[in-house]
């Protein structure tokens, strides 16, 4: 009898989303899921496309990045994951993909303002985009220092990550994450779908203003605050 069954499966149907949610090409693209009680997470393995992934091909560690089971190596993002679950408490599952157009506002290492209201429903404040990692963080231990960098830029600047699941590392893409493997993939297709339109609107207009602070606090109260009436009860 496999323990870790449902652990597995819940990372097995969330990296098969990547695509389907067309967030990755290839193998460009990694979720884990976590068990806070057990203190473990179960993660894609590192560089087996999408459609060759089983619930059994998936990689279980814990949160020091030691294998408990599994037989293939695990995602070579593997160490940022431990990171974020470390630091971040209350998220059970990390997406990092290098979907289009939130690599581009990654490369051009610019944060996503909050131009309208779709981004606010889902973060009243701006997508931040870590700086650039220096030679000796990269020498150091890449994948644990790109963990360290985007708690670093939560932290300097007093975002917190149970509001805003979403960042870009400079130069190199988004990671989001959730309560659940399933929403951290969904916070990567809304992550997404907020570069586009974001790259779309200063294409139109370079000097475009972020919406008043007043309306994007409307959108986020409207469906998150005491008072949310979004949705069904």
């Amino acid at each position: 009898m496999d323990v870790y069954k449902t652990l597995r499966e819940e990372a097995f149907e969330a990296n098969r989303d990547i695509p389907r949610r067309n967030l990755a090409i290839y193998t460009w693209g990694n979720v884990s899921a976590f068990d806070p009680v057990k203190g473990i997470f179960a993660i894609k393995p590192s560089g087996v496309a999408y459609d060759a992934l089983t619930p059994e091909s998936m990689v279980i560690l814990d949160l020091d990045g030691k294998l408990v089971d599994g037989i293939l190596n695990p995602s070579s993002d593997t160490k940022t994951h431990c990171v974020l679950y470390r630091e971040f408490p209350g998220i059970c599952g990390i997406t990092h993909t290098h979907s289009p157009y939130a690599v581009a506002w990654a490369q051009a290492r610019k944060s996503v303002p909050v131009y309208g209201t779709t981004h606010a429903d889902h973060g009243a404040e701006p997508v931040p985009c870590t700086g650039v990692m220096s030679p000796e963080a990269v020498e150091n231990d890449y994948e644990l220092e790109t963990g360290k960098l985007i708690v670093e830029t939560f932290r300097k600047n007093g975002i917190n990550p149970g509001y805003l699941p979403m960042v870009l590392v400079a130069g190199h893409g988004p990671f989001t994450w959730g309560t659940c493997a399933a929403q951290s993939v969904y916070h990567g297709a809304v992550l997404e779908e907020i570069c586009k339109m974001a790259l779309f609107t200063v294409s139109l207009d370079p000097l475009a203003d972020p919406l008043p602070e007043h309306i994007i606090r409307k959108h986020w109260e409207r469906k998150h605050g005491p008072g949310a009436y979004y949705g069904q009860k």
